[in-house]
């Protein structure tokens, strides 16, 4: 009897199902290398890990909603030649998220903000960490739809403990009561908790326009973002600038109205 059929439920029952799809090659390795039966299953058991990581990885990957696959091997440094790479890099080594220390990007549009704060999502999912990517305004919505429903503190704790929150976009759009307050309890329940990367279009200095009807509220908000923060500034030409068609100085000449002397 083939001892494949045998071992099928034995291993699905012990939750190892998974060292069925590498066991007949494991099994011929060994016969053609005369393995030890300790080395071939140090082999099975090694798939199995790899198996097993590789799902997790995967499914970090869903939950963190990034919006493309965006990568730091992707992030064209050369266009933005005043940004701090040796910064950029040892964040990259995910130091901030054992800090708990917040990550704060700013720069025009275009210039590669929510690119740059994904990517060091990706590194932090490749490490091992749970990520959770939302804009400012779909993480307050998420918010007060909770609250509708009663959820409120359930969500409010779910987003609390994610080990790292990236916040796009904030100060995009002013913030209204109650999102001014839900942004402030979620940044108070993560202060020196978790890392929470923020990207936003305003200067650091101009942070508290965002809360216009509560100076007071901004204050605290921004004093928690910004205590240890590592703040990363993207000076450049915008990525989304058009493209140059082949024709397009040509057509430009000809429709600049010609001086016509009198």
């Amino acid at each position: 009897m083939n001892p494949v059929t045998e071992l099928a439920p034995q291993l699905k029952q012990l939750r190892l199902s998974g060292i069925l799809d590498s066991l007949d090659a494991r099994n011929r390795q060994a016969i053609d290398a005369k393995l030890a039966y300790t080395e071939f299953l140090a082999l099975l058991i090694q798939d199995e890990l790899a198996r097993r990581e590789q799902k997790k990885f995967g499914t970090r990957l869903r939950r963190a909603a990034f919006r493309a696959t965006k990568t730091l091997e992707g992030f064209e440094f050369d266009r933005l030649p005043s940004t701090n790479r040796a910064l950029v890099h040892d964040l990259a080594t995910g130091r901030y998220i054992d800090e708990r220390a917040p990550v704060l990007i700013v720069g025009p549009c275009g210039t590669g903000k929510s690119h740059l704060a994904q990517a060091l999502g990706h590194c932090a999912v490749r490490q091992g960490h749970d990520v959770i990517f939302a804009s400012c305004a779909q993480l307050l919505a998420s918010l007060n739809a909770a609250r509708a429903v009663g959820t409120y503190e359930r969500k409010l704790q779910q987003l609390a403990r994610v080990p790292v929150l990236i916040i796009d976009d904030f100060g995009l759009k002013p913030l209204r009561a109650p999102a001014d307050e839900d942004l402030h309890d979620l940044i108070a329940e993560r202060y020196e908790r978790a890392a929470t990367i923020v990207t936003s279009n305003l200067d650091f200095t101009e942070w508290d326009q965002a809360f216009p009807g509560n100076r007071l509220l901004a204050s605290a908000t921004v004093d928690r973002l910004r205590h240890n923060a590592y703040c990363l500034t993207l000076d450049g030409a915008s990525y989304r600038a058009p493209r140059q068609g082949p024709n397009r100085a040509k057509n430009a000449l000809a429709s600049t109205p010609k001086n016509i002397d009198s």
